[in-house]
């Protein structure tokens, strides 16, 4: 198990883990505060510039994926202020929120609208992501299964 402290959460659904991960990042403001850390968000007011969110939000979410032990809280360089830095936890996160934005990519733009971009240290887009099994082949829904174990 993760370093990720969640003893506190009432599960939606205990033996799903798409549930369990839903239910501590699942709303619209948390992972985009994630989306944001990944690019380089580290204040309160890089969060709230960024996203619009109300600070009352803000300050509750911030809150929250720091109990989650997705975000740590260290002193800012002037020492006066805090900032929001991703732990391990939520730098894991990165596969979900690319499999999320090339997602949206192909289904949420019309062909050719402009939209953001994420590329590599080369400048250049990633490759799609894919599913694979254990041996590296492609998977999709009609190839697998979900095991329930008690």
């Amino acid at each position: 198990m993760s370093d990720a402290p969640v003893d506190d959460v009432t599960w939606t659904d205990p033996t799903c883990p798409v549930a369990r991960t839903l239910d501590i990042v699942g709303d619209r403001w948390s992972l985009l505060i994630v989306r944001d850390a990944m690019d380089g968000a580290r204040s309160f007011t890089d969060f709230q510039r960024r996203t619009g969110v109300a600070r009352n939000i803000l300050t509750d979410r911030l809150r929250r994926l720091v109990d989650r032990g997705i975000l740590r809280r260290e002193p800012a360089a002037s020492g006066r202020r805090q900032v929001y830095v991703l732990t391990d936890v939520g730098r894991d996160l990165f596969v979900v929120v690319v499999a999320m934005r090339q997602w949206g990519e192909r289904h949420m733009f019309a062909p050719g609208e402009a939209h953001s971009v994420l590329v590599d240290e080369s400048g250049r887009p990633l490759a799609p992501l894919r599913a694979v099994d254990a041996d590296g082949d492609g998977v999709d829904v009609d190839s697998t299964t979900v095991l329930r174990r008690a």
